[in-house]
């Protein structure tokens, strides 16, 4: 039992920790984070909530992100936002991962790692590894679905992190990294050529980044086509203490020049790491990333994007030596027209009968499908 002094700590560490504040009138009310501050500014982080890995784009005037989900079912969650900063859930992919029989049980630190999202030829492609067994594709000619069964685009353990790019010449091309836990390599980057379908890779993986010296631990690749160049962002460093590198080159197995376009900077936002680059109706470069703040989860964060000399400069320049830094606060996105602020779902209420999206489970614990009524069943 607790002491006296035990249970005072305890209480105002909950005070502290749980988002909520007391009204006479309405008992406890929920503060969720809003990153829209109402003045056509942003504070960020624009997700104050735990989406890793994130990788967005733009179809039409709507924005998409996707993120890991781990072994946590729902997976592959999907996120909808009209301006990039405010976001709401709009449903998951996956009702559970594949292989099943894998998955009857707890697999921590598997299932659904770094995915990405690509919108060709009126379809969805979402690439995600698995890194005990390889390299997944759904796909789906509407955003909320039905998602196709998931296949093996490349088979093999520790394949992670994919990216496809559909080139001007037909050809279809995916890069991925390396999962030192299970492939016992790390901090290289590859290419390999995939049938024009981008079902299946029907090359070999072609080196085309040795991060050892300059870059360990690089990961998250995506892969990019802009004017005559190839480009690859890529975090390095480690998720805690890394920053943002991006390779260029006019060939698709290069050689690859290297630059490092945002770090920590002068600023509190370690990490910033893998992201995705985004452009609006208006013609604006975007990037969105996460930073580790621990048990707070991986933020996502939005930061302001642009070109120099073909290279991007993500965030703030204050020294113009074309390394960016994190932004605290800045103007929103020019979508064409204002879009009103939304709270997106990630708050631990239980304001209703039906569970909102916000919440999952660690598969193998039960196969109850998002939205049922399972608060009996299952914690966060």
């Amino acid at each position: 039992m607790l002491n006296t002094r035990g249970f005072k700590i305890l209480i105002i560490v909950l005070l502290v920790a749980v988002p909520q504040v007391f009204s006479q009138k309405t008992g406890y009310i929920s503060k969720v984070w809003s990153p829209d501050r109402g003045d056509g500014t942003y504070m960020n982080p624009v997700i104050h909530a735990d989406y890793s890995d994130p990788d967005a784009i733009r179809v039409g005037n709507d924005y998409y992100m996707i993120a890991s989900s781990f072994s946590q079912s729902p997976g592959l969650p999907i996120l909808h936002s009209l301006d990039l900063v405010n976001w709401e859930i709009s449903g998951y992919v996956l009702d559970r991962i594949l292989p099943n029989e894998h998955f009857s049980t707890v697999q921590h630190g598997g299932g659904v790692w770094a995915p990405s999202i690509r919108y060709h030829d009126g379809e969805f492609y979402i690439y995600y590894p698995d890194p005990d067994f390889g390299i997944y594709l759904t796909k789906s000619s509407k955003i909320t679905g039905p998602w196709s069964t998931p296949i093996l685009v490349a088979a093999g353990k520790g394949l992670i992190d994919p990216c496809p790019l559909w080139d001007d010449d037909g050809n279809v091309y995916l890069v991925h990294a390396y999962a030192g836990s299970r492939a016992g390599i790390k901090s290289i980057l590859v290419v390999r050529q995939m049938n024009p379908a981008g079902t299946e890779c029907i090359t070999e993986p072609v080196l085309v980044y040795d991060g050892h010296q300059n870059d360990p631990t690089i990961e998250g690749p995506k892969i990019y086509r802009r004017k005559n160049y190839y480009y690859i962002f890529a975090p390095a460093g480690g998720v805690k203490t890394g920053w943002q590198t991006v390779l260029r080159s006019k060939h698709i197995y290069g050689p690859y020049e290297r630059k490092v376009v945002m770090d920590q900077g002068s600023t509190a936002t370690n990490g910033p790491h893998q992201g995705a680059w985004v452009s609006t109706q208006t013609g604006e470069d975007w990037f969105l990333h996460f930073q580790d703040k621990e048990a707070y989860g991986r933020v996502v964060w939005l930061e302001p994007m642009k070109w120099v000399s073909d290279w991007p400069v993500i965030g703030a320049d204050p020294d113009g030596d074309g390394k960016g830094e994190p932004v605290p606060v800045y103007k929103k996105p020019n979508i064409g027209k204002p879009h009103p602020a939304v709270n997106p779902v990630e708050n631990d209420e239980f304001n209703s009968p039906v569970n909102g999206l916000q919440w999952q489970w660690v598969s193998g614990t039960c196969q109850i499908s998002s939205g049922k009524n399972f608060r009996q069943k299952n914690s966060r």
